[in-house]
């Protein structure tokens, strides 16, 4: 009797042990958030950048326990800047691995593309870089939108570059030059409306594609028009042979740009001919708060970019934040669900210590953009880095600006 009764003892010990390792392996089973971008190509520059912030932050996090008790775990997915390629990673993020959310798009057009499978399997996506100002609006004919970003939308951006030249500098004859992808594209309707605003038409408005390597055509045209400054909207290198060009035809006159224009490969490629450019920024690479110094020789010794560098400065805070903030909902969630999670989102009760900005309850359910257009700067390319292109926004750099009340809503 004693005998089957320690055996049924061992019997009940074994099964409760399985029970526990059971739920122990299910409670560290990670959370699978899926990071989307170009990771090579003309817009790596910022794909990697941003992937490489969000792979810093996923390490912070996990390195403190995790979030649920669980390790985050990134889902990497190279769709290079192709629509097409966008979609396909979608799909396999919904459907094959199962993500909880995901982050990343980095050019418009992709963003548009694809997230449509998040939306409706009903997971939410955090845009970090795109800036589409749709990119936040394309669902708002549903009951429920699950698309967030954290980047600042051409709605800011194009008044910022129009403020800039006509305002601030005095250019009354200005050209516009944007690429063929829906970024250019969109980017160049908000600087013709911005400007409109200011009773100011451009004297000319060019268009050049993906990996054009020769803008003399558009640039001559510019020139005889009598442009005394080229605004640009650009996704990739083809920016610096906009100030190559420049430089061939002995016609130098500022270039004042979307964010794009911190790129490395617009100003390695731009060499001289580049400096000078200005252009909004969220982040510039200056260790002006704790959370920024920390970030910024975190990012260093992990990635050791090329000239103590970050290749786009911007797409790395951003993509760093997007994880930060996605952590935050779902640990207030108390879930991995994704309408939990947007539900969260959608009124964060704690603020997010980012690099950007300090996140006081950025989303609502009726504004999923968490930068206003009191946050950003503008930045100069200068001594082939992005500097504070004003002393004044240099000397208040550590003052952190927060999304401000009264925000606009992108235009749709």
């Amino acid at each position: 009797m004693p005998f089957r009764l320690n055996r049924f003892a061992l019997y009940a010990a074994v099964a409760a042990a399985s029970v526990c390792l059971s739920a122990a392996a299910h409670a560290a089973e990670p959370i699978k958030i899926g990071v989307a971008g170009p990771f090579t190509g003309g817009s790596s520059s910022m794909g990697v950048s941003m992937r490489d912030g969000v792979r810093l932050a996923i390490d912070e996090i996990n390195k403190a326990g995790g979030v649920l008790g669980r390790p985050l775990q990134a889902i990497e997915r190279d769709d290079e800047a192709k629509n097409e390629r966008g979609v396909q990673i979608a799909q396999e993020l919904v459907y094959k691995e199962k993500v909880s959310a995901a982050v990343g798009y980095i050019n418009t057009g992709v963003a548009l593309a694809a997230q449509r499978f998040f939306q409706d399997a009903r997971i939410p996506v955090m845009n970090n870089v795109a800036t589409g100002s749709v990119i936040t609006h394309q669902f708002d004919d549903q009951p429920e939108n699950y698309i967030f970003r954290n980047s600042a939308h051409d709605s800011i951006q194009a008044p910022m570059i129009v403020e800039e030249a006509i305002t601030r500098r005095g250019f009354k004859k200005v050209a516009i030059l944007a690429d063929s992808t829906n970024y250019g594209q969109l980017g160049r309707a908000d600087l013709e409306k911005a400007l409109a605003l200011k009773g100011i038409k451009p004297v000319a408005i060019e268009k050049f594609n993906i990996k054009d390597v020769d803008m003399t055509a558009q640039l001559l045209k510019a020139k005889e028009a009598g442009a005394e400054a080229v605004l640009t909207y650009g996704i990739g290198p083809e920016l610096a042979q906009i100030a190559n060009g420049m430089t061939k035809l002995g016609w130098k006159v500022p270039m004042v740009g979307s964010w794009t224009l911190s790129m490395a490969n617009y100003i390695d490629n731009a060499g001289p001919g580049g400096e000078g450019a200005r252009m909004p920024q969220t982040f510039i690479q200056e260790p002006t708060t704790p959370k920024r110094q920390s970030f910024i020789i975190n990012y260093l010794k992990t990635f050791n970019p090329k000239n103590a560098r970050i290749d786009s400065p911007v797409s790395a805070a951003q993509g760093y934040d997007s994880i930060y903030l996605l952590a935050a909902a779902i640990r207030q969630a108390g879930s991995t669900d994704g309408p939990k999670i947007r539900a969260a989102l959608e009124d964060l009760k704690t603020p997010v210590d980012g690099v950007v900005t300090t996140y006081t309850r950025p989303f609502t359910a009726k504004d999923h953009e968490a930068i206003t257009a009191n946050i950003p700067v503008i930045g100069e390319v200068k001594g082939q880095r992005v500097v504070y292109a004003y002393a004044q926004d240099l000397q208040k750099a550590s003052e952190v600006r927060v999304k401000s009340a009264v925000a606009e809503p992108p235009k749709k």
